[in-house]
């Protein structure tokens, strides 16, 4: 009999809250069905499933929080014969600990249970209770079997901060992202390079292109620079995988986006296969995952598989950026903000639009030579954006 274990939703990721169970025993699922709901200091992810077969046993009640790891429910082969494993993609999964026992439900209308425990919640009461900066373990829940709703929430009083020197407390997420950045750093041998280009060609195809659609089909230039990375880690795969007791290269090109997340916090998920994809396409995915992630809704294949990082913070006047790598991936590209630069064409001085690329790499990996090679690529594909 296979089993679907608590995915690993990035690697800042050692335990899950089961929020809720979205298949029951006897269900038939299918690859990329999506089958529960876990609660990370990210927010609430839908964790999809990753072979075809049918639910035999729900090892894990919902309210539960286990490690990453942990049996959630035993799955029999499509057609009810064969076992079948249904784990994670590899860079998601991480070494099973022994199964823990299922969290009863409370009866209807009981208190939730003290800080450190399971709290049944929602999805939208957790949103709530984080932008709101609410301790979910001292709200009464009133829905079914005295799980907190956003009702519950929204009537809750607001809580001073607590004061440490001064500061007001790190929220989960923040520890989370802080934890994740200080291993990349403590373990991780980065380099960095910047390079600045001219990205007038790319400004102009995208305005010509948006000029004959309508505002809901019209394209960003950061759809551009996305496929630009992706087509230039074709010609550079060491910038391309995983580092886990060596190097894993990626035959796929998951690029992750890295996106802000309201009430605060920052989030990173895949666009898979972003090197084959059209340009209106990559802008209708982007879309997508933005508005899903802003609302604290993603998917798990989305967080656990990214093979390589795109920061941009174009939209913030920023001109450089040096971002950290986000382990176990080897690599991540920043762009900051195109702009009006002074800059010499055919040996006279004009005015372009230029914008400057940085590359944090692994040096157990690649080097500065080839690094400068994988930038001096993706400008040549945003300065000849026929290419792309």
């Amino acid at each position: 009999m296979g089993t679907f274990t608590m995915p690993s939703l990035g690697a800042d990721m050692e335990a899950g809250t089961l929020v809720e169970w979205l298949r029951k025993a006897g269900d038939e699922v299918r690859r990329g069905d999506i089958v529960a709901v876990v609660e990370t200091e990210k927010g609430a992810i839908e964790v999809e499933i990753f072979e075809d077969g049918r639910i035999e046993h729900l090892l894990v009640e919902a309210g539960a929080k286990v490690p990453v790891g942990t049996p959630l429910a035993l799955v029999a082969g499509k057609g009810g014969g064969a076992p079948v494993e249904v784990q994670p993609p590899p860079a998601a999964r991480a070494p099973s600990p022994p199964p823990v026992a299922a969290v009863p439900q409370p009866p209807p209308g009981a208190v939730a249970p003290a800080s450190g425990a399971a709290v049944r919640a929602s999805p939208a009461a957790r949103r709530a209770a984080r932008e709101k900066g609410i301790d979910l373990a001292g709200v009464t829940g009133t829905g079914p079997g005295g799980a907190v709703v956003r009702r519950d929430v929204a009537e809750a009083r607001i809580p001073a901060p607590e004061q440490r020197g001064g500061a007001a407390d790190l929220t989960q997420m923040r520890r989370a992202i802080a934890a994740a950045m200080a291993r990349s750093k403590r373990e991780i041998p980065h380099y960095y390079l910047t390079h600045s280009f001219d990205v007038t060609a790319s400004v102009e195809a995208v305005d010509e292109y948006n000029a004959s659609q309508p505002p809901q089909d019209r394209i960003l230039l950061g759809a551009l620079l996305i496929k630009a990375v992706a087509l230039a880690l074709h010609d550079y795969p060491e910038f391309n995988g995983f580092y886990d007791q060596g190097f894993r290269p990626s035959e796929a090109i998951h690029v992750g986006v890295a996106i802000a997340i309201r009430g605060g916090g920052l989030a990173a998920p895949a666009i898979h296969d972003a090197d084959r994809l059209a340009l209106p396409e990559l802008m209708s995915r982007m879309r997508d995952l933005i508005a899903r992630v802003r609302a604290g809704k993603f998917r798990s294949s989305e967080i656990s598989d990214p093979t390589v990082t795109v920061s941009s913070l174009g939209d913030r006047g920023v001109e450089t950026l040096l971002p950290i790598i986000y382990p176990p991936q080897v690599a991540i590209i920043g762009f900051g903000t195109p702009a009006p630069r002074p800059w010499i064409v055919e040996n006279r001085v004009g005015i372009r639009s230029a914008v400057t690329v940085s590359l944090g790499a692994d040096h157990r990996v690649s080097d500065g030579h080839k690094g400068a090679l994988l930038l001096q690529r993706i400008a040549h594909l945003l300065e000849s954006p026929r290419e792309l």
